[in-house]
């Protein structure tokens, strides 16, 4: 609760001295009673789900009552400080701030821009948390300043009516393009930091594009005005979606293939959904958002996954990409799915509860699934339920289109919240059909459930078995396991993360030189590998195995019944003339 309702945190950011990546910031809280004031730097950002070092920029902290003497205080946690105060008074805190952050896409500045996530940027106080804000950039001359929040009434800088609000809406300034358009009502905006091989033309034109496909699932818009930040860097990579704006980031030159820039508005796409999924409606553990400390919940593969489930859906609907560009992307993710170990093991409900510690190692590949992926076809399969059992005339977006009306913050939902819609619109209890695909590994047969909707999941023509030892190498020059399928021949004959292989029958071999070497053999095979582990050579026996040398594909069923081009189009949104329209087309 904040002391006064008519309060306000005023922030001020010196960035004229960006080249060794420091600022200055400075937080100004208003009067506050005798007593103590805690402030906070969150231990986390959102659309991250984990713990991160963000205090850890912070140095030289000055805190000072409204005559500008010092005042006590005390460090009580890596991300918070409280003050003490011998009387009622204004309080100043002012720190410098290191930011090179810029892969995590928390705060970066250097001499050409400064990328500010309030969340690695602003201290807080939770007695000041609900009051309006105002921040006020100092900048070198000729920069440009951008954000999703409304400006103020001085050149660089913005306003928000409470720290929510400024924490998901970053501010971009610098050295940039700006491309600005009207769309509905809407107000848009493309800022593009950094040099690259991108076509700015393109990227608004198909941004115009996807704007209106969003009411395939939504009624109406969370905003009035959308800013897409894209960064063209040296090499960080990642997204990030925000109340107002989303800040995407690719290396400078990975714009300029049609794969390239298809994974761009892809991840437009994503973070443009969000918008509605995960910011304006989200898992209650998310509501409020708890800046300090983890929030565990076992829907964030509602949160992710479906958003990416339903990225290329709209990149469809908008005749950006083709359908063959679609279902390749879908193809890619059975095919990935079916070759991970972990989705045997953990469950997408079990992964949603683990995100905040989740590995990216051999361990994960054999005992884990993530939410992204797994989430995007528990998306499909519960679509695919919805669909067929309601006569086409429900799907997945019905629960989305619901979850947005009825379940917007400051409310949110739970998983019976989630049950309870799908009972309402399906007319039936889903508990034991989220019993046995969510909270335990689903095993569907993605090949009868694509036929549902005239697919064909085939491996291509010309696809040939090839040796194997079902184990992965780490790049370089040494043939050091990185990864073993559990289960797998390798696994069986002993072999693990980190062994480095160095003879197979005795005979020397290299990184470089193993996938060669196994094709001189065939499926059945028993091999002798010698092997460094803990330094001491070691040797084992192992079977070859084999596995296919080309990925799975799903193509269009050259005599499709009436009833899967029906089911084809309730899914997607256009008829199956449409899309093979789509494949014929050259989209530039």
């Amino acid at each position: 609760m904040s002391f006064q309702s008519s309060a306000e945190v005023h922030y001020q950011i010196d960035l004229t001295q960006g080249t060794q990546q420091l600022a200055r910031v400075s937080a100004s809280f208003p009067e506050t009673p005798a007593g103590q004031l805690t402030l906070n730097i969150p231990s986390w950002r959102t659309g991250k789900y984990t713990i991160m070092p963000v205090a850890e920029g912070i140095r030289r902290v000055s805190i000072t009552d409204e005559q500008g003497q010092p005042l006590s205080w005390d460090r009580s946690a890596s991300g918070e400080w409280v003050v003490n105060l011998p009387k009622a008074t204004k309080v100043k805190v002012s720190y410098q701030l290191h930011a090179d952050e810029l892969g995590v896409r928390l705060r970066h500045i250097d001499d050409s821009h400064a990328f500010l996530d309030a969340s690695g940027v602003f201290v807080y106080s939770p007695s000041y948390r609900d009051d309006s804000v105002r921040v006020q950039l100092q900048v070198p001359k000729g920069w440009q300043s951008h954000s999703g929040m409304d400006s103020g009434d001085t050149p660089h800088s913005f306003v928000a009516p409470n720290y929510d609000v400024l924490i998901d809406s970053p501010i971009e300034t610098g050295v940039s393009q700006s491309y600005q358009w009207k769309l509905d009502g809407r107000d848009y905006e493309l800022v593009i930091w950094g040099e690259g091989n991108y076509n700015a033309e393109q990227m608004v034109e198909d941004l115009k594009k996807l704007s209106p496909t969003a009411t395939a699932i939504w009624d109406d818009y969370p905003y009035k005005r959308y800013v897409y930040m894209v960064h063209a860097t040296s090499g960080a990579r990642g997204a990030t979606e925000h109340l107002n704006s989303t800040i995407i980031q690719r290396p400078r030159f990975r714009f300029g293939s049609r794969e390239d820039y298809l994974a761009f508005i892809s991840t437009a796409s994503h973070e443009f959904i969000h918008t509605w999924n995960v910011k304006a409606y989200r898992p209650e553990a998310l509501v409020p958002y708890d800046y300090q400390n983890e929030a565990i919940s076992d829907l964030l593969w509602i949160s992710e996954g479906s958003t990416s489930y339903f990225q290329r859906q709209l990149l469809l609907r908008g005749d950006i990409i083709s359908f063959d560009e679609f279902s390749k992307d879908l193809a890619r993710r059975i095919d990935a799915h079916l070759n991970t170990p972990g989705r045997q093991v953990q469950s997408v409900a079990e992964a949603s509860r683990g995100q905040w510690i989740r590995r990216h190692d051999h361990f994960a590949h054999n005992h884990s699934v993530n939410i992204y992926s797994e989430g995007y076809l528990a998306s499909l399969l519960l679509d695919f339920d919805m669909l067929k059992t309601s006569n086409l005339k429900r799907s997945y977006r019905d629960l989305h289109r619901v979850l947005y009306r009825d379940y917007s913050t400051p409310k949110s939902f739970n998983r019976n919240d989630v049950l309870k819609i799908l009972s309402e619109l399906q007319g039936r209890d889903y508990s034991n059909w989220w019993q046995a695909h969510i909270e335990s590994p689903m095993q569907p047969d993605f090949f009868e459930l694509m036929a549902l909707a005239g697919l064909s999941l085939n491996y291509p023509r010309g696809t040939k078995d090839v040796v194997s030892a079902d184990l992965t190498l780490k790049a370089g020059d040494r043939a050091v396991v990185d990864k073993v399928d559990r289960e797998g021949v390798a696994w069986k004959a002993g072999l693990t993360h980190g062994d480095e292989i160095v003879a197979i029958n005795g005979l020397k071999v290299a990184g470089g030189d193993w996938s060669k070497r196994l094709q001189d053999f065939k499926a059945g095979d028993q091999l002798t590998l010698s092997y460094f582990r803990r330094d001491r050579l070691q040797e084992t026996q192992i079977i070859l195995s084999s596995k296919k040398d080309k990925p799975l594909t799903l193509t269009m069923m050259d005599k499709p019944s009436k009833q899967q081009k029906a089911f084809f189009k309730a899914w997607l949104g256009l008829s199956w003339e449409e899309a093979i329209a789509s494949n014929k087309k050259v989209f530039w």
